[in-house]
């Protein structure tokens, strides 16, 4: 993994890449519903999950970093998406970390699995020394994964989605923590 290159990580089961343009129709599949993206209150329509995906690619070039896509090694798959954002926490500018997998793959270890060395790869490669770990509170197999991985709980805040108040809470793991 490069900074402000190309990025390709890679686990036992996984291999997480940045996002291409033939991606669209395997992510709208998942964004689309409603049950995996509830967080954000609605399934993504096409335009809605276009533009994400331009957000990425945009994130890629910016910040080095941003949603990848997750495929299955097995199948060739892409199950879902995990990756290291720039993002704010009320006004304080962090370094987050980020996961949605297709329900039909939860349950698996695919999301601790991504977590796992996208930590690795902020703390060893990037430098990183603190990353954050948001979700809404009743988002309990996040929460697992982001306990799976380290992170532990130090607070919530309000976020703001269309117009809509989110309770999330804030999870965060030091490089020195590990």
């Amino acid at each position: 993994m490069n900074h402000k290159g190309t990025i390709t990580l890679e686990t036992e089961r996984l291999i997480l890449r940045q996002f291409e343009d033939g991606d669209i129709s395997a992510i709208f599949e998942i964004m689309r519903k409603p049950e995996v993206m509830y967080a954000w209150e609605h399934g993504f329509i096409l335009e809605e999950t276009q533009d994400w995906l331009t957000r990425q690619k945009a994130r890629y070039q910016q910040d080095g970093i941003g949603y990848m896509a997750v495929i299955l090694k097995e199948t060739g798959v892409l199950i879902g998406q995990a990756g290291l954002l720039k993002s704010k926490i009320d006004v304080q500018p962090v370094t987050e970390i980020g996961y949605i997998f297709d329900n039909a793959y939860w349950g698996k270890g695919y999301a601790t699995e991504a977590a796992k060395v996208l930590v690795n790869a902020a703390f060893d490669t990037l430098g990183i020394d603190k990353l954050y770990c948001t979700m809404r509170p009743e988002n309990l197999p996040s929460v697992k994964v982001a306990e799976r991985s380290g992170f532990r709980h130090i607070g919530e805040y309000i976020k703001t989605y269309n117009g809509i108040k989110m309770p999330h809470l804030i999870y965060t793991l030091e490089r020195m923590a590990r």
